[in-house]
């Protein structure tokens, strides 16, 4: 028996065990903890098998899958959802940088209403003049502060959707050199258009936004995936911000940045990856 790929949603991982089937292909479905994982008996088959996957993780909702479930019997009851309490899932899905990120990201927060903004940016916001430059931390903790309740609710979500699979499938280092390394940068980028007062998460999350994406286009055995259409949304939404169509203050900059920067380590890592595979 030889893992095909682990699936963080269960009913995705069944359809394609019930497509596979009508092509003569028999998957087995084991539910881990954090996952659902599809296995292959016949090892001699795993080249096809990763071939349907990379089609099946491009267009997962199509009708032929669904149209799979239906002609081999598929069900939900099939699947097994632990009734967790909210926190448990938190938990469950995201790995201990992921949680410690949130957790220091609301404390942060809590600090800015308790002492005031201009306060705690006097400490965390990105170096202002050439004294600060070797307060080392500036250069990413500028990604710990937010100026309400949606903008921190809108990142820590992303952050805990896509980061935490990441630290789960690639583990927590992987997590830490990207969120470093798009903090940096989306921060400078920023700093070029705006100057030293902005802060937020959201370089960091649309560094997440493409690697996750172009990882699960390239190499979706890596068990990394956003689809296609929340793919277009954050694309839109970065547009929206240009243009001012919502009417926000939007480091605009940052998501460029921050989405170019993953997608540029996706592609690396995923090449490198089928390099050594050959």
């Amino acid at each position: 028996m030889i893992r095909v790929i682990a699936v963080s949603n269960p009913r995705l991982a069944l359809a394609f065990v019930d497509y596979m089937a009508t092509q003569g292909i028999t998957l087995e479905l084991r539910h881990g903890q954090d996952a659902a994982e599809i296995w292959l008996a016949d090892e001699q088959r795993l080249e096809q098998v990763q071939h349907e996957l990379q089609q099946f993780m491009r267009d997962p909702l199509n009708r032929r899958y669904q149209a799979a479930s239906w002609q081999t019997g598929g069900t939900a009851a099939e699947l097994h959802y632990p009734h967790d309490s909210y926190l448990q899932i938190i938990r469950s899905k995201a790995g201990p940088l992921t949680l410690s990120v949130m957790a220091l990201c609301i404390l942060v927060y809590v600090l800015m209403q308790v002492i005031g903004d201009d306060s705690v940016m006097y400490w965390l916001s990105w170096p202002q003049n050439g004294e600060q430059y070797t307060q080392l931390w500036r250069w990413i903790s500028h990604a710990f502060l937010h100026f309400s309740l949606l903008h921190i609710a809108f990142n820590l979500l992303w952050w805990w959707y896509l980061g935490g699979p990441m630290e789960k499938r690639l583990g927590a280092g992987k997590l830490f050199v990207l969120a470093v390394v798009s903090a940096f940068f989306s921060g400078w980028a920023q700093s070029l258009f705006s100057g030293a007062l902005f802060g937020g998460l959201s370089g960091v999350v649309y560094a997440l936004m493409g690697y996750s994406w172009l990882s699960g286009e390239r190499a979706p055995e890596r068990g990394l995936m956003l689809p296609r259409g929340l793919m277009v949304f954050s694309v839109l939404w970065l547009v929206a911000g240009y243009f001012d169509i919502l009417g926000m203050s939007i480091a605009n900059a940052a998501h460029v940045a921050g989405l170019v920067l993953g997608l540029l380590m996706a592609f690396w890592d995923t090449r490198h990856r089928a390099h050594n595979e050959q």
